[in-house]
């Protein structure tokens, strides 16, 4: 059997538009067994309709942002119907900055597998998530950094695709295309080739993504170093500050008292 390797992904180096996703930030994952349309449901996505090609798309993405003037983290996802191993495949595109659908991977992946990349755009972060039965099975941020329930599992496949897993200084491992080599790893896995023209021409079932909800605090850490070098450190809990926000607003409903001149002193 023919073994996808990074060489066969080179053209992302030559591609305007995959060139731009990863300059912008994007998130794409590969779910097995689930129609578009259920895969927005599981992102808990509103739908918005559908749209031919990558330009409808990015259309979409850029009046989501104008609409909200990037106040949130919400995102427009695209889905659409591709074949691959073992059947039908949804591939999500989506221009959120790259954390976006790593959220949702467990769900995704609940009953079958799930293979995500992404990059964050500006000084990129680079993820890789494999998913299996809602388990995450090997992730990396750097192919020689792995975690998850089998992080070596993929090692061999890994060296055949092109990834140089040696170690050297910073532990990134020598200079390669890891991108490159990342989509030839997500090939492996779910059988399917993916392609400028594949996501340039596809019917995206478009859906409006919330934000994730903000997560419990327990709290807060102040932690300022002055000009002279001084540092104050200081941990302040979730129950102190709601009691001292509560006292805050019990004074500020006393009222105001004004002293005369010849008030005692307090």
């Amino acid at each position: 059997m023919t073994v996808v390797t990074a060489r066969d992904y080179a053209w992302i180096r030559s591609s305007r538009m995959f060139g731009d996703a990863m300059r912008g930030g994007y998130g794409l994952a590969l779910v097995r067994g689930l129609a578009p349309t259920d895969v927005l449901r599981l992102m808990e996505a509103e739908p918005k309709g559908t749209g031919e090609g990558l330009e409808a798309l990015v259309e979409e993405h850029l009046e989501h942002r104008d609409a909200t003037d990037y106040r949130d983290d919400s995102f427009i996802a695209g889905a659409f119907t591709v074949p691959g191993a073992d059947g039908d495949w949804t591939l999500v595109f989506d221009f959120d900055g790259g954390v976006g659908v790593t959220r949702f991977m467990p769900a995704l992946s609940r009953n079958g597998r799930a293979v995500s990349h992404s990059t964050n755009g500006g000084m990129p972060i680079d993820l890789f998530d494999w998913y299996e039965g809602g388990e995450l099975r090997t992730g990396f941020e750097w192919p020689t950094n792995r975690y998850g329930s089998t992080p070596d599992e993929l090692v061999p496949v890994m060296r055949e695709i092109g990834f140089d897993l040696g170690e050297d200084e910073d532990g990134t491992g020598p200079s390669t295309d890891t991108k490159a080599a990342v989509l030839a790893l997500t090939e492996h896995l779910t059988g399917v080739r993916l392609t400028e023209e594949l996501l340039g021409n596809a019917e995206y079932h478009f859906g409006h993504v919330p934000e994730a909800p903000a997560e419990e605090w327990t709290k807060v850490i102040i932690d300022v170093t002055g000009a002279d070098g001084e540092r104050f450190h200081e941990e302040v809990t979730r129950e102190e500050v709601e009691a001292a926000t509560a006292l805050a607003r019990t004074r500020a409903g006393e009222p105001i008292v004004v002293l005369g001149p010849s008030s005692p002193a307090p």
